[in-house]
């Protein structure tokens, strides 16, 4: 951990809020504080914003997770960057055995510690608990990353491909599919018309991802968001740009609400 740690973080003016403040085992001095009760309080594995933070802060983060038995999610991250904490990490580490080695995922552009191997596309679950649909294979990535996050909570998924609303007829033909799953996550750039139809298809909850694909005025995915916004399909609930991760936590949390009043 030398290697990643830049150094003690110098104490608070207030010895008041110091002493209230007890950092404990999740503290990386300089890079980090992990919240290591996530999955006791929420239910939730600990997950990781790749895209803004360096290969060593990556590594030192995952170096203290891997002292836990949690799965991790590292999301947004590229195939240089990935290379470079495998690298980091290897040096720090013993070998892990293969239920909790490191993987990189590249179409998700996602790192995964604790994942059992398997391919990003599962097999069709017989009863899903979530369908991810996307409009178009460019929409794939932000797909698989709901999917990964998925599966690090260990919850069946469905990937449904290329059904946007351009061939409206391959949507109509996997009705039947969507309708097992108990949560409908879909993905969609270009004008984002493909939520609002899935909702006015089928009852199950739909969450709409927004993806920054399209030509010109879809404006990085501002035109798909917009449209999902201003939706007419009752009941249809939006996330973030690209945001599949935080798709996939709503799923999440609208599943665990459902199996608690099972109970």
């Amino acid at each position: 951990m030398n290697t990643f740690d830049t150094g003690p973080i110098p104490p608070h003016n207030d010895p008041e809020i110091a002493s209230q403040h007890n950092p404990g085992p999740g503290l990386i001095a300089g890079v980090a504080e992990l919240d290591l009760e996530r999955p006791l309080r929420l239910g939730m594995t600990e997950a990781i914003w790749g895209q803004d933070k360096s290969a060593a802060q990556m590594a030192a983060i995952l170096l203290r997770l891997a002292q836990t038995a949690q799965t991790v999610l590292v999301t947004r991250v590229s195939d240089e960057k990935a290379a470079a904490v495998a690298v980091l990490c290897r040096e720090a580490l013993p070998p892990l055995p293969a239920e909790r080695a490191l993987a990189y995922h590249p179409i998700a552009r996602c790192l995964t510690l604790g994942l059992q191997e398997g391919s990003s596309e599962p097999p069709v679950a017989a009863t899903p608990s979530v369908a991810v649909v996307c409009a178009g294979s460019s929409d794939l990535a932000v797909a698989q990353e709901a999917g990964l996050a998925l599966r690090c909570h260990g919850i069946a998924h469905d990937l449904v491909v290329d059904v946007g609303v351009a061939g409206l007829q391959r949507l109509l033909g996997k009705l039947e599919r969507l309708r097992r799953a108990r949560v409908l996550i879909v993905c969609a750039g270009m004008e984002g018309a493909l939520p609002t139809v899935v909702a006015g298809l089928l009852p199950q909850p739909v969450i709409a991802v927004p993806v920054s694909v399209g030509y010109g005025v879809s404006a990085g995915g501002m035109a798909a968001l917009h449209g999902m916004l201003a939706s007419c399909a009752p009941g249809l609930a939006v996330v973030n740009i690209d945001n599949g991760y935080g798709a996939a936590m709503a799923a999440l949390r609208i599943l665990n609400t459902r199996e608690q009043g099972d109970n």
